[in-house]
């Protein structure tokens, strides 16, 4: 038995409730850190070659181990942009310089440019719906920008989709002179209505709608700029129809055959595609059903709104909306094993596995929740005993440490 060798295990068991006691201390000072994951260290022996008759003591070895995967309790706010995950996945944000990193701290608010940050200063990054609906890069971050939401900037958002619902009558006449097609002043028609669209700059487009029956089962449906419309007599408009088609209804069903849409370019604005697949010809008057356009003209944002899987609304002033983003959720193999990062943030480790992106609630990956945040996964009073422990541990470590130094005294005075 060596005295230097037990003063060196005294001396390791020490330094590992050291080890402990750094953790607890950390834990206890991040306790209110929204999605903080408490740390935990973890003790294993050395153990030292021996031989026959003797004993060498070895020591102790400690690996903090974060416990990111356990799941935190959500607590709720009056915040939307204060957003949690509940389930595996984590919120992708970046630094100042353009370095990407993951997080569970979804306490989000907008700086001064309009860009959501957290309390640590890291933005969130989402897909932008400016190219239209997103796909996730799986296996990185690419594609991913900085959210960025202005409310105090107007937004006029221009026409491309409607919808146009309606029942012709079954039982009108053929209308047997010129009709509108044909653009000519003397157009008969056989019904109307106005369908109210945006260019792009929000200015309202009137877009009129002319149905005139042509033949059994068959109607001509005509779409003309009211704006250009002859003042007093409606026809003849400048420039002639926006567009024109005929349709055919099933002589059963009275169901429409063809066609199922129309496009129409909205002057000044975006090629319109109206949804007429559910026009009708039944015994009947004309009666429009539903129908309506999307687009608005100059708004300012009201709020925003987050669904559950990530996708960000504005709601404008005018009671219309439109996506801007969508938030993805990163994830890797062993989030245990993330490299931690002051900031409250994690990288990606060999022994994480590599990072990948999914959207929220699909694939595994948990739901976005917005006007929450999720608490750090610290308990006080358990930290409070791990306290307690270790230092009664280290206390005794200590003893080991006096009680071999005495007897090294003990040997150094025998000459005396």
């Amino acid at each position: 038995m060596s005295l230097y060798g037990m003063m060196r295990t005294g001396v390791s068991g020490m330094a590992a409730q050291a080890n402990r006691l750094s953790t607890v201390a950390d834990n206890i000072a991040n306790s209110s850190t929204t999605g903080y994951k408490k740390s935990k260290t973890e003790f294993s022996s050395l153990i030292m070659d021996n031989t026959a008759g003797t004993y060498n003591s070895g020591g102790v070895n400690t690996t903090v181990m974060n416990q990111i995967s356990q799941q935190g309790l959500l607590q709720y706010t009056t915040s939307s942009s204060d957003l949690a995950v509940k389930g595996n996945g984590f919120f992708v944000v970046t630094d100042g310089s353009g370095q990407t990193y993951m997080t569970r701290a979804g306490a989000f608010v907008p700086n001064s440019d309009g860009e959501l940050v957290n309390a640590a200063g890291y933005k969130l990054m989402a897909y932008s719906y400016a190219n239209g609906d997103p796909a996730a890069t799986v296996n990185g971050a690419a594609g991913l920008e900085t959210v960025i939401i202005k409310d105090n900037d107007l937004t006029a958002i221009p026409s491309t989709a409607g919808l146009f619902k309606a029942n012709l009558p079954a039982g009108a006449d053929v209308v047997a002179g010129a009709t509108p097609s044909g653009n000519g002043a003397g157009a008969t028609y056989t019904a109307k209505s106005s369908l109210v669209t945006y260019d792009n700059l929000g200015n309202e487009k009137l877009l009129d709608v002319y149905f005139t029956k042509t033949g059994s089962n068959t109607w001509e449906m005509s779409v003309f700029d009211q704006s250009a419309a002859t003042a007093t007599t409606t026809f003849p408009y400048t420039g002639g129809a926006l567009a024109t088609t005929t349709l055919t209804f099933d002589a059963t069903t009275g169901k429409i055959t063809s066609p199922t849409n129309l496009s129409i370019p909205i002057p000044d604005g975006q090629a319109f595609d109206l949804d007429i697949s559910q026009m009708s010809q039944l015994g009947s008057g004309y009666t429009v059903l539903d129908a309506g356009a999307n687009g608005n003209p100059p708004s300012a944002i009201k709020q925003v709104s987050i669904d559950s899987d990530g996708t960000i609304y504005a709601q404008f002033e005018n009671g219309s909306s439109k996506p801007l983003y969508k938030i993805p959720l990163a994830y890797v193999t062993s989030p245990d094993l993330l490299t931690s990062v002051s900031g409250n943030v994690y990288t990606a480790s060999q022994a994480s596995g590599l990072m990948n992106v999914g959207f929220a609630d699909s694939g595994g990956l948990g739901k976005i929740v917005s006007g929450a945040l999720e608490n750090s996964t610290v308990d006080i009073a358990d930290e409070l005993t791990t306290m307690i422990e270790s230092q009664r541990n280290y206390t005794a470590n200590s003893k080991t440490f006096q009680t071999s130094s005495d007897l090294m005294d003990v040997i150094i005075n025998l000459k005396r």
